[in-house]
């Protein structure tokens, strides 16, 4: 554990950010659709007043290439058996192949965003209150409560969720995570039949798929 400025409250600040993300994925964002910036507020005051720079929160370039020689391969292989896996079950949605590059290249900022909540924020909050292990879970747990209804999503996010925030924890590079999540956030789309994914929804919107 960590001491760190406002110790003891640092808890509280990812508890309370996702209790708002929460609430604006079941409610706020249909009568108060802007209130997504007041949210992100939060996290941004936060580092201010800590003085946390992009560097120190992960995004850099060192570590980077140390996560591409370790952890690139299983990502790879991770990637060509779920394409394998939809081939064989015959879930491969009909998209053209530059439609899907497409949508990579696009969600790509979003995986990182995610890691950054994830990662940046919610988990450098929680490590100086808890043992890393206990940190790395608890933050998977938030992320995957942003998840529901969607057991599948919630299933998958606590898992890679936790492994993200080992590696994080080793390397606090948030590029090469943001990269992983982008990819396999878009592969299970493109694989993963909506009998199961429910199209990815989440919120109150999981009900109508």
């Amino acid at each position: 554990m960590r001491a760190g400025k406002g110790g003891k409250l640092a808890i509280l600040e990812p508890i309370v950010l996702f209790g708002l993300i929460l609430a604006y994925i079941w409610g706020l964002r249909y009568h108060f659709p802007a209130a997504w910036a007041l949210i992100l507020a939060l996290p941004v005051l936060s580092h201010w007043w800590r003085g946390e720079g992009a560097a120190g929160l992960g995004f850099r370039v060192r570590g980077l290439a140390d996560c591409v020689r370790r952890f690139a391969p299983a990502l790879g292989f991770f990637s060509l058996a779920l394409v394998a896996s939809g081939l064989l079950l015959d879930t491969v949605r009909p998209v053209p192949l530059e439609r899907a590059a497409m949508a990579w290249a696009i969600y790509l900022p979003w995986g990182l965003f995610q890691q950054y909540l994830l990662n940046g924020f919610c988990l450098t909050r929680l490590e100086i209150a808890l043992p890393q292990r206990g940190a790395a879970l608890a933050a998977a747990a938030l992320f995957s409560a942003i998840h529901a209804p969607n057991w599948f999503l919630m299933l998958v996010t606590f898992g890679a969720g936790y492994a993200a925030a080992r590696l994080y924890t080793s390397y606090r590079n948030l590029y090469f995570l943001g990269l992983a999540h982008g990819t396999v956030g878009v592969l299970l789309f493109l694989v993963v039949p909506d009998s199961i994914s429910h199209h990815l929804v989440i919120g109150p919107g999981w009900f109508g798929h």
